[in-house]
């Protein structure tokens, strides 16, 4: 019985490395330049075992950002369950939200949307999925919010779809992280947003 969970740990820590290789891949040559067997080489395996894991470089990179969007998920969920005000909860996932994408592609010298310019389209399609759900943890937070009479009536979806919306400029697409400036400065700027977002929706 224990041989299988063996395997099934071996083939996510596999795939796991592969997708750490691909982001210092990413940040060395970009997506054109990276190569299968350059991941190949940089985890130690063949090339053909990175083909076990995934069906191409594409698939690969765009896993790569799956993995961090789910990351940022989870981060969020744990903000939701502090016992917390709900409004401070709201900053803190907005201020998570954006800091989160900023660190984990501060390294990258192009922006995002120039670095996987190549499967822009496909990428696109993901970042609805993962607007829709970042937008809904955000709504299980306006609803309770709404529940305790500390938030103004309204679809809890379409004010975290708002949420998302305001604070989307501060995100490390059309700019680089060095384009966007400093840490320091997105999060100040990102918490400046965040509490005339969140004012608004305060019950006085």
């Amino acid at each position: 019985m224990s041989q299988p969970m063996k395997d099934a740990t071996t083939h996510v820590s596999i795939r796991d490395a592969i997708l750490d290789a691909t982001d210092h891949l990413l940040a060395r040559y970009g997506y054109k330049k990276m190569t299968i067997d350059d991941l190949a080489q940089a985890v130690g395996i063949g090339k053909g075992s990175v083909y076990l894991h995934f069906e191409s470089k594409e698939e690969i990179v765009l896993s790569h950002i799956d993995r961090i969007i789910e990351r940022l998920c989870r981060r969020l969920k744990l903000i939701t369950e502090k016992p917390i005000p709900c409004d401070e909860r709201l900053r803190a996932m907005l201020v998570e939200r954006v800091l989160y994408r900023f660190d984990s592609v501060q390294h990258y010298t192009q922006s995002l949307n120039d670095l996987l310019s190549y499967v822009r389209p496909k990428l696109l399609e993901r970042r609805k999925r993962y607007f829709v759900e970042e937008a809904a943890i955000f709504a299980s937070v306006v609803r309770e919010g709404q529940g305790g009479d500390e938030f103004n009536s309204g679809n809890p979806t379409e004010i975290a779809a708002g949420l998302l919306t305001a604070t989307n400029s501060l995100l490390p697409y059309s700019l680089s992280t060095q384009e966007l400036g400093e840490r320091k400065e997105i999060e100040r700027a990102t918490r400046r947003v965040a509490d005339l977002l969140i004012k608004g929706l305060i019950k006085r």
